[in-house]
């Protein structure tokens, strides 16, 4: 049970039900308290949204899963979570349900709202330019207004009677290196003659599952040469433990760094990651990457024939091209990988090209404060 929202104060509900939509949600949620004072906030978070002051009436971490397939890992608590999401927007009605990204989940919750008489804001959409974009008529009819991150999405819902504003990216205003490449190689007694490989492989524990092994096998590759070292990037949704079952109890024989993600991959001079948000944040570092991928085959399957796009990573996606290279499925192998990153270690004109090419991607994504925008959007649909 939640306690009952004050008179007089504005009631939101508000449902990120992964990672990446805990951080952006967080931002927007104090941007908002800042032009709603007194506002109410409650939903599905993690950590980041608690922080930002929102109650979490289910954490975001027991629904997160990567594929189709994975997802029935997860279907009992997406089930629940759900049932009590529709009970409280139609049971106690909401001034605005705000949803971010988790597409099945809160396109289904939106249309709920939309028989509840509740105004739904969208904020980081369904990708619908990747697949299904038959969803356009969906969301059209389900949500009042969208609030975009690329500004390609707009001329999507155009001509469908849905208001889609680009407030540009969140994580514009996020990507940003607390120290210099020397500061953090002396912080973690890394040695500043040799070669740095930064491996990011996601934030969820299946994901790591499936990528660590290969990475890790890659990373021993890459050490034994004598001019490489390789550092891993805990994302906060993991633990040590995490990394202990994808290695089978196995030790990880280079270290783990958790909380200094931008500045480990602003240190390292390539990097391997898994694909997701990570990818466009280690661009926005303008920083050589492989983009691995893997799931479950059947996953795998079903999504190559309803993806509609030549790339899965974000740089490239962006940049209509293929910025840098993508290893996906039966491809990311230890051997591709290793390759993959020797051509950026042992080519530096290749190297300076990627770096060129990546430097191109902030601009394209506008400038910062997506947040701000997003909060005024849904300030203005509160009032």
């Amino acid at each position: 049970m939640t306690t009952a929202v004050p008179a007089g104060a504005r009631d939101v509900v508000l449902v990120a039900g992964e990672a990446s939509g805990d951080m952006h949600g967080a931002d927007l949620v104090a941007a908002l308290r800042r032009r709603v004072p007194g506002v109410r906030v409650r939903g599905i978070g993690g950590a980041r949204l608690r922080a930002a002051g929102m109650e979490t009436l289910v954490d975001a971490h027991t629904l997160a899963a990567m594929g189709l397939v994975e997802a029935r890992e997860r279907l009992g608590a997406i089930w629940r979570a759900y049932r009590r999401m529709r009970r409280l927007v139609r049971g106690e009605k909401p001034d605005l349900l705000v949803l971010i990204d988790f597409a099945e989940f809160n396109l289904a919750l939106a249309g709920v709202a939309k028989r509840a008489g509740v105004p739904v804001l969208y904020y980081i959409s369904p990708q619908v330019w990747a697949w299904r974009r038959g969803r356009v008529r969906k969301i059209a009819r389900r949500v009042s207004r969208l609030a975009v991150v690329f500004p390609f999405e707009v001329p999507l819902y155009a001509g469908s009677g849905l208001r889609a504003d680009f407030v540009g990216h969140p994580l514009l205003d996020r990507v940003r290196v607390r120290r210099d490449r020397q500061a953090f190689r002396a912080a973690h007694g890394l040695d500043p003659r040799k070669r740095l490989v930064a491996l990011l492989p996601g934030s969820r524990a299946k994901e790591m599952q499936l990528l660590l092994p290969a990475m890790v096998a890659a990373a021993e590759r890459l050490v034994a040469r004598g001019d490489v070292q390789c550092v891993l990037a805990l994302a906060e949704t993991l633990s040590t433990a995490d990394i202990g079952v994808s290695m089978r109890g196995a030790a990880l024989p280079f270290p783990a760094v958790a909380g200094e993600t931008y500045d480990l991959v602003h240190a390292s001079d390539a990097a391997i990651v898994a694909s997701g948000t990570a990818t466009l944040e280690a661009a926005l570092l303008e920083r050589p990457m492989v983009i691995v991928y893997r799931t479950a085959a059947l996953t795998y399957a079903l999504a190559r024939r309803l993806v509609s796009v030549p790339f899965i990573g974000m740089p490239n996606l962006i940049a209509g091209r293929g910025v840098v290279p993508e290893l996906i499925q039966d491809d990311a192998t230890a051997e591709r990988m290793v390759a993959e990153v020797e051509r950026f270690l042992d080519d530096p004109a290749y190297a300076a090209a990627t770096q060129r090419a990546l430097a191109e991607i902030r601009p394209a994504l506008g400038g910062g404060g997506a947040a701000e925008r997003a909060a005024a959007i849904a300030a203005e649909m509160l009032a």
